[in-house]
C-alpha cells in the first residue's frame, strides 16, 4: 500500500499535469499600431494577447496549425499598452 501511495503522489505532483486554464491560440495580431503584434489567445470568453512564449514549451508556430488548443498558467501584464496583454507563465499544447 505504501508503494502504491508513493507512486500516485509522485505522478500527481508532476507540475506538467496540472494547469489552471485551457485556451486556444487563434492567430497572430497583424494590426499595425505601436502596441500591436503578438499572438491572440482565447481563455474562457475573453481574448488576450501575448508577445512571448515561456522558455520551456512544446509549441512550434512554424509547424503547428492554428487554432491551437493549449493548457496554461498566466497573469495580466503589469504594464499593458492596449489592456489585453498577458504574460504566459507556462503553456503546453494538447
Amino acid at each position: 500500500m505504501l508503494i502504491f501511495l508513493f507512486i500516485c503522489c509522485e505522478n500527481s505532483s508532476d507540475s506538467e499535469h496540472y494547469y489552471r486554464y485551457n485556451g486556444i491560440i487563434t492567430g497572430y495580431d497583424l494590426r499595425e499600431c505601436a502596441c500591436c503584434g503578438g499572438w491572440f489567445i482565447r481563455i474562457s470568453d475573453t481574448t488576450y494577447r501575448f508577445y512571448d512564449l515561456p522558455k520551456e514549451n512544446n509549441i512550434d508556430f512554424e509547424k503547428d496549425t492554428l487554432p491551437l488548443k493549449v493548457k496554461l498558467d498566466w497573469k495580466k501584464s503589469s504594464s499593458p499598452c492596449l489592456g489585453d496583454e498577458i504574460i504566459l507563465i507556462r503553456i503546453r499544447k494538447y
